[in-house]
Order: C-alpha cells, then structure tokens, then sequence
C-alpha cells in the first residue's frame, strides 16, 4: 500500500527511488521484494527504447568541477497553460553537487532576465568559474556578455546541434519536465510558478539522485560544507 501510495504522489519514480524513500521511512525492505511488488502492481514505468550509435565522437574536454559552485549550467524549457498561453522556464543547476539553483517561469525571458536571475543566486552563493549555456539570443547578449565580465565568469557555450555539450542540464530538464510540467496542469502563469518552485524544493531536499549514492542534493552539499569546514578549507560561497 506505501509503494501505491508513493508512486501516485510521484508518478516518475521508479522501484528504485520508491525503495531509498521507503529505507529513510523505516521499512527494512530490499531491492528485489520492492521491485516484484512493483511490478505486481502493474506500476512499471514504460522506457523508451535507445538508439544505438553507429559512430561515437568524443567532444571536447571541459573544466571538470571538484566543489560547489564551480561550473553553473543553463537551459530553458517551454510549456504551456491550460489555456494555450505558452511560458518558458529558466533552469539552473550546479553541476557538481546537483542543486537546482533556480527555476524562473515567464511567458518571455530576456537575457536581462536571465542576468537578474545569476544575480539573485549571485546574493546567495558567489559566482561560478564556467557557465555552460547554449548558442541561444538570451545567453550570448550584450547583457550576459557583460555580467560574465564583470564577474569574472567564463562563458561555455555548447557546440551547435550538440545538447550533450550540455549534458547535466538537459538530464535535469527532462526530469523537470516528466516530474513537474507533464504532471499538472496550469491554470494560471502564477500557479504555474508557485507549483514550479514547490517542484524545485522538492528536487533539492526530498528527491535522492543516484549519482550522489541517493542522497538529495541538498544533503549533499551540506556534507560537503561540513568536510570544508572541518579541513579548514574555503567554502563555496569564499572560494577563490
């Protein structure tokens, strides 16, 4: 009944994810009695089939991250209100430990607006090393151009037709948009944006991430803010 239970709040969760909740619950359960009594249930998630690459070409070597804060990447995702009125979102994630920085909802987005949004995280945690973006308008603007350099970020842009280039965020949205956009529907641009944001505080603090041995992200962090400390090393936030 708790693994129903779960897997109708959250519909894109797995047998996998249902366990991690079910453990941090207190239910002493393993993965191959979840998964049985998964699929039993008939809540089996249907998975697209993968393609098979003919030709592999490796990409260019990027700045690979060791901490917090210091590669941000950045997409947008479109959707669209019950009524046709379509939105996009501005996504923003930190690559190292997963975080969802930022999620902001409007039926046009600037590269004014995008500059507000990295100014606004910019309070909260200090500014990045890299940003990994597209070729877009919004991200390669006179405005972002000049945050970068005010800031003494290094802009990344992905290589045309390559959205791997790009690989953490374009994971992340389609998680975002499977989870939160394909999940409701949106009477409203301002419910949309409240449900949204619930959505992210729920990503960072609830959701476990396999890559991050299913802890949240936000768990994450803190671990590492606390092994930082307890070395004597420069946080994130006054970090070179």
């Amino acid at each position: 009944m708790r693994i129903r239970d779960i897997a109708q709040t959250r519909v894109r969760y797995g047998y996998r994810k249902i366990r991690v909740l079910l453990n941090r619950e207190g239910w002493k359960v393993g993965k191959y009695l979840v998964e049985r009594l998964y699929r039993e249930e008939g809540l089996t998630l249907h998975q697209r089939r993968k393609r098979r690459r003919r030709v592999a070409e490796h990409r260019r070597e990027r700045f690979q991250p060791t901490g917090p804060n210091q590669v941000w990447s950045m997409d947008f995702v479109a959707d669209q209100l019950a009524d046709g009125r379509r939105f996009r979102s501005l996504t923003v994630v930190d690559i190292y430990t997963r975080e969802c920085l930022a999620i902001d909802s409007e039926q046009r987005l600037k590269g004014e607006d995008v500059v507000r949004a990295l100014n606004r995280i910019k309070i909260q945690r200090g500014v990045p090393k890299f940003v990994y973006c597209d070729n877009g308008s919004e991200f390669s603007s006179q405005a972002m151009d000049l945050w970068a350099y005010q800031n003494g970020v290094r802009m990344a842009f992905s290589r045309p037709g390559k959205p791997t280039d790009n690989a953490f965020v374009e994971s992340f949205n389609g998680t975002f948009r499977a989870e939160c956009l394909n999940a409701h529907w949106f009477t409203s641009l301002t419910e949309a944006q409240q449900m949204v944001e619930t959505w992210r505080a729920e990503y960072n603090e609830s959701r476990p991430h396999r890559a991050l041995g299913e802890k949240t992200p936000s768990e994450f962090a803190k671990e590492i803010a606390a092994s930082r400390d307890f070395l004597g090393l420069p946080t994130a936030e006054n970090s070179p």
